[in-house]
């Protein structure tokens, strides 16, 4: 039995990928990591001994790293054309499971039906919308989401400011750090951007005090729709009042009329809400 495959390698992964007859998808978002240091600090900062969910899992670049380290991996991947070679990849670990699925259709909850785990992996820039309220808007939740994404999303989930409505559910639910910064070069083919490594720490309880966070979000996306709209005009028409009163409620809570929706914390996000919206009972 020859050595285990090791895709962070360059030329290891050129052999796994010609034998398999795979072409990278670029609509996938398929840049591979062929650089086993970097991979290991990912893995080593998804931590140890714990229940790992990948995603994204491509060929097992990452998937293996995690499995010498944790004692469960479930590891997705979308496209069933990489399945073959991520399980040559990971043959002989018994503790990885490989599902290939959808994970924005991925019932999480029963792989994981107490939470807690970590969920690691190298998260296409067309799925990091999407992906944070699918993993912590319901319980159970995971601990933390250690996850590779553009250098750009990691500035945007990392701000003071809510500068995007994926940012308001990040913060809404973890307490975000930058870990590293990764160059494109460290992948194949090479992304135009860089990436960052990102750490989500999962708080105990959302950061957000309402009664319906879904609906706190629909109103954050209606306010967003307008991101390049003053919020008194925005918030008069969603709340179907005049402007003048608009800038009064907004007054009333410490809050600009001619501000911006990307320019407030998630505080003013909330205290907006409450002002807007509850006494509406809507």
């Amino acid at each position: 039995m020859g050595a285990p495959i090791d895709p962070a390698r360059a030329d290891e992964l050129e052999r796994l990928l010609r034998k398999h007859r795979i072409t990278l998808k670029h609509r996938l978002g398929q840049n591979f990591l062929v650089d086993s240091s970097l991979r290991d600090r990912i893995a080593d900062a998804a931590g140890t001994g714990g229940e790992i969910l990948e995603v994204g899992a491509g060929v097992g670049t990452l998937t293996v790293a995690l499995a010498t380290r944790n004692a469960r991996v479930v590891a997705v991947e979308f496209d069933r054309d990489l399945i073959p070679a991520l399980r040559e990849v990971s043959a002989g670990l018994g503790n990885v499971e490989i599902k290939q699925a959808d994970i924005l259709r991925f019932d999480v909850g029963a792989a994981f039906p107490r939470g807690g785990e970590v969920v690691a992996g190298n998260i296409p820039y067309n799925l990091t919308g999407a992906l944070i309220p699918k993993l912590l808007d319901h319980p159970p939740r995971p601990r933390r989401l250690s996850l590779v994404v553009q250098k750009e999303v990691a500035e945007r989930w990392t701000a003071s400011t809510s500068a995007s409505l994926a940012t308001i559910a990040v913060q809404t639910f973890a307490v975000a750090s930058t870990l590293m910064t990764i160059p494109a070069s460290a992948f194949t083919p090479p992304p135009k951007v860089d990436s960052a490594l990102v750490s989500l720490d999962v708080r105990p309880e959302p950061a957000v005090h309402v009664p319906d966070l879904d609906r706190f979000f629909r109103f954050a996306e209606g306010v967003f729709q307008f991101r390049r709209k003053q919020l008194g005009g925005t918030l008069a028409r969603i709340a179907g009042i005049s402007s003048a009163e608009a800038a009064s409620r907004l007054e009333e809570v410490g809050v600009e009329a001619e501000a911006r929706p990307q320019t407030l914390t998630l505080p003013q996000w909330e205290a907006v809400y409450g002002a807007f919206i509850q006494p509406l009972g809507r």
